[in-house]
C-alpha cells in the first residue's frame, strides 16, 4: 500500500512506501552539480543524512537545506549530507553558489526519478518528491526515516541531528 502526504492540505499519493529502519538502503545513481554520477557506494562507511525535497527553489526547501548545511559543521566528520530533488544540476549549482552551501551535496534525480521511486517518495501527478529525511548508517541500512506529513512543513531537525550524532558515535 502506498503512503500519502498532503500538499497545501490536498492529499497526495506516493508511488510506494519509504523504506523503514533496518531495511537495506536502495543504491542509487544521481547527478551532482558538476554533472558527475554519485551513488550510495561513493560514501560507504559514513553516516548519510539524505534530505529529499520537492524543489530547492522553494522557501521551505531552501531553509531546510541551509539548516542541514549548518548542522553538519557540528557533527563528526563521518556524517555527510545529501539533498535530493528533481531540480536540474545547473539550478542546484546556482542555488548553492548564491546561498554558500558547501557541506550538503545537492544531487539531482531529474533524469529518471528512479531514486524517488525506489525510496517511495515520488508524487507522480506532481512530478516531484515528498519531503522526507533518510539516515543511512555506515552499513548501508536505513537507520531513520522521517516522512513529513505536509510537504510545505519543515522536518523535525532535532530528531534527525540527534539520530545522526548517535550513529556516528
Amino acid at each position: 500500500m502506498a503512503s500519502t502526504v498532503t500538499f497545501k492540505g490536498d492529499e497526495m499519493q506516493l508511488c510506494g512506501q519509504p523504506p523503514a529502519a533496518g531495511q537495506d538502503a536502495p543504491d542509487f545513481e544521481l547527478v551532482a552539480t558538476d554533472m558527475s554520477a554519485v551513488s550510495l557506494k561513493d560514501s560507504a562507511g559514513k553516516v548519510r543524512v539524505i534530505s529529499v525535497v520537492p524543489s530547492i527553489d522553494t522557501d521551505v526547501c531552501a531553509i531546510e537545506t541551509a539548516r542541514f548545511n549548518r548542522e553538519l559543521d557540528k557533527l563528526p566528520d563521518d556524517v555527510m549530507g545529501y539533498t535530493v530533488s528533481v531540480d536540474t544540476p545547473f539550478a542546484q549549482k546556482r542555488w548553492c553558489a548564491a546561498e554558500g552551501v558547501e557541506k550538503m551535496q545537492l544531487l539531482s534525480d531529474f533524469k529518471s526519478h528512479d531514486f524517488l521511486r525506489d525510496y517511495g517518495v515520488y508524487i507522480e501527478n506532481l512530478g516531484m518528491a515528498a519531503r522526507c529525511i533518510f539516515i543511512v548508517d555506515k552499513n548501508d541500512k536505513i537507520a531513520y526515516t522521517q516522512l513529513v506529513p505536509e510537504i510545505a512543513d519543515e522536518p523535525d531537525y532535532d530528531a534527525v541531528i540527534d539520530k545522526a550524532r548517535n550513529l556516528a558515535s
